[in-house]
């Protein structure tokens, strides 16, 4: 029982740690103009999400073949594609397909990026060199071409697109977030960590993963928009979303061609795609700002308060106080990673 107590204190003051850098960082996101924007809109993107699972204006399945192309009526707000459904029940039920691109791309991003980082930082230099000489060449794989390979046994799906950019983004992510990686694994707590007999695979999960999570969220917010986009090229290339599944690239590949006569079907997608991604950038580039030190100054406060209030730093734990210059240094290590390369 003794040694549970410490334990549960433990867990329930990271958590309150946890939550309370949450509030911080999404504080600062909202108190800026462009954050305020990014933010409500993602908002309404979730909403409309979660309120299409259970209510669309029209049925998915309707259609009206004597009601092709209409213009915006108040029965269809927006109108009617080229086989009759509803543009605006379209649409809502496209934003959730759009959602588990987006989410299911950024997992399996972070996981290729994770597993490539891991092995960049392995003792032996052959194992590193064979990592970086691996994700410099599929680096050099387009994302289009990945897809085809993948659709030919596959076909038009989901999974195509999930899985070709979550490979492309996850490869990129690791070459990003070596130098953030590099710097942590070398840092003095990590080998203080070292010294008391901590594992290879306790320094990873201790001290390197927990600096790799500001890259990580800010270029996985920006992966996000991306996959929007990849998602309707590879749809209007026919190896993205399989016909009769709902999408915003569907909806935008099915009425391209008649844009000169019908604008209105084109316009309704695609200006929901470009505000969606504008959205996530945004978010990203704030999210950039939340995380640095030189431009979020209550970042910087609570590193320097947090010495005083700690008393001592235990070897083998990051010490307290550093977190806003080891976060700011790597932001300066990426940088000169990304001009040398």
């Amino acid at each position: 029982m003794t040694s549970v107590t410490p334990w549960r204190a433990h867990c329930a003051s990271a958590g309150a740690s946890a939550i309370a850098s949450v509030r911080a960082t999404f504080g600062f996101i909202w108190r800026r103009g462009e954050g305020k924007f990014s933010l409500l809109v993602l908002a309404a993107w979730i909403f409309v999400c979660l309120l299409a699972v259970f209510w669309t204006p029209q049925p998915l399945s309707q259609s009206d073949g004597y009601n092709t192309w209409a213009s915006p009526t108040p029965a269809h707000p927006m109108g009617t594609d080229g086989t009759g459904r509803d543009m605006l029940s379209w649409l809502m039920a496209g934003s959730g397909t759009e959602l588990q691109i987006v989410v299911a791309t950024c997992l399996l991003a972070a996981l290729i990026g994770v597993l490539f980082v891991s092995f960049s930082l392995a003792r032996s230099g052959l194992v590193s060199e064979i990592a970086v000489v691996i994700t410099d060449t599929l680096l050099s794989i387009p994302i289009v071409l990945i897809a085809l390979i993948l659709a030919v046994p596959l076909g038009a799906s989901l999974l195509v697109v999930i899985v070709s950019c979550g490979l492309s983004y996850g490869l990129n992510l690791a070459r990003i977030a070596k130098p953030a990686a590099s710097l942590a694994a070398n840092a003095r707590y990590s080998e203080a960590s070292r010294a008391a007999g901590s594992s290879r695979w306790h320094i990873f999960r201790a001290h390197v993963l927990p600096n790799l999570i500001p890259v990580f969220s800010v270029q996985l917010s920006i992966c996000a928009g991306t996959a929007i986009l990849a998602e309707a090229g590879l749809t209007y290339l026919g190896i993205g979303v399989p016909a009769g599944t709902a999408s915003w690239g569907a909806s935008l590949s099915s009425s391209a061609s008649f844009i000169s006569i019908f604008p209105l079907t084109v316009v309704w997608p695609g200006a929901l795609i470009t505000l969606v991604v504008v959205a996530l950038n945004v978010f990203g580039d704030c999210l950039r700002a939340a995380v640095d030190p030189v431009v979020n100054s209550g970042l910087r406060a609570r590193g320097s308060a947090r010495p005083h209030a700690a008393g001592k730093v235990t070897a083998g734990r990051k010490p307290a106080g550093e977190a806003a210059t080891d976060a700011a240094a790597s932001d300066e290590a990426v940088m000169e990673e990304e001009v040398r390369l």
